[in-house]
């Protein structure tokens, strides 16, 4: 009984996927956030382990976010420790990166009174304005990346280089503007530089590639026809013809409506493990990623035309699960009587993901 006073301290908790130390693997892993410390821990079989697997002690640690060295993984932040040891932590959303940022920043803050750090000055860099008209970066890509309504990807020519996948400056703002993300084009090349600074979009061929080098003050986006502009690596993979054949370029074109990380239960061997999940909508999918590895190839998906879905009683272990769980038990029957059983970390995320499911079945 002596955890209600723990559990007082802890600041945030929840799922990241956190890069190994010695082998350089992706794992998904539980976090709890206290005043002094980030803790995490293991799921086994659905269930958090009691005791944790490595702590990040927060005085003087300095945090990076968003750190966009990897190309592929664009939602990392980077966590260094007083003695120079390095933590890469992956949330499944920007805006959830940005909230354990600044969680974890606002416990450094306090550990340290005196020392001015904000979580991250390449995330505060050029992004004061759009603060002020709460833009959501993440919603801008997903729009400007849909397959029917979004900016349509050419080919273009400069100085005898070919760049396939890309689009012009003026392109970019044009389609801002026509979609009502931007009022006018000064706001649009002041959305257009903050993708550009956020990762999502990154200069091609000289003119864009020489104005960002020379740019004196953040990232310098050009309303320029001649300065070409693609998708981040990771959107390139998803957004490339050759992809999107591979799969079913239908059901992948839904509008993302949510993500997050959930456990699921296989269905062969009934061991449960951490995916991350992706509700699209028009048409009505949910897909579910390996986070150890990328959030462009699905490792499966559920068709939601005419399914069923509903929480499942936390009292003992209903009908059909596995393992020790620990509750917040949901369950989608497909058309084709397919059960799948899935667990989200807490009963108001469970509602939550069952409320976004039904809106889009």
């Amino acid at each position: 009984m002596g955890s209600e006073s723990e559990n007082k301290s802890v600041l945030k908790e929840g799922f990241l996927v956190k890069r190994g130390h010695v082998v350089h693997n992706w794992k998904v892993r539980w976090f709890v956030l206290k005043p002094d410390r980030l803790l995490y821990y293991k799921y086994e079989s659905g269930k958090r382990d009691s005791s944790h697997r490595g702590t990040i002690p927060l005085n003087n640690c300095n945090i990076i976010c968003p750190y966009l060295e990897y190309e592929n993984r664009p939602l990392v932040l980077r966590l260094q420790t007083s003695t120079s040891e390095e933590h890469f932590l992956e949330a499944c959303k920007r805006e959830e990166r940005d909230e354990w940022a600044e969680a974890i920043g606002a416990a450094v803050q306090k550990l340290n009174p005196h020392k001015t750090q904000t979580p991250s000055s390449s995330q505060n860099k050029g992004s004061t304005s759009l603060q002020l008209h709460n833009v959501n970066l993440s919603q801008v890509v997903d729009s400007m990346y849909d397959v029917h309504t979004g900016i349509r990807l050419c080919s273009h020519v400069e100085q005898g280089s070919s760049y396939t996948n890309c689009f012009s400056g003026s392109a970019v703002v044009d389609w801002l503007v026509f979609n009502k993300l931007s009022l006018t084009r000064v706001e649009a090349v002041t959305l257009a530089s903050a993708l550009l600074d956020d990762g999502s979009l990154r200069p091609i061929g000289i003119r864009s590639a020489d104005a960002q080098r020379n740019a004196a003050l953040g990232e310098q986006f050009l309303d320029d026809s001649t300065a070409l502009y693609c998708f981040s690596q990771s959107f390139q993979k998803r957004g490339s013809v050759k992809a999107e054949k591979s799969l079913s370029a239908v059901e992948l074109s839904g509008k993302v409506v949510k993500r997050g990380y959930l456990l699921k239960q296989g269905h062969k061997v009934k061991n449960w493990k951490v995916r991350l999940f992706v509700l699209r909508a028009e048409p009505g999918f949910l897909h579910y990623y390996d986070p150890s590895k990328d959030d462009i190839t699905p490792v499966g998906s559920i068709s939601l035309r005419g399914c069923l879905v509903s929480a499942l009683d936390d009292n003992g272990t209903p009908s059909g699960v596995k393992g020790k769980i620990q509750g917040n038990l949901f369950k989608i029957i497909t058309q084709t009587d397919t059960h799948y059983y899935i667990q989200a970390p807490t009963h108001e995320e469970r509602m939550d993901w069952i409320q976004a499911i039904r809106q889009v079945m």
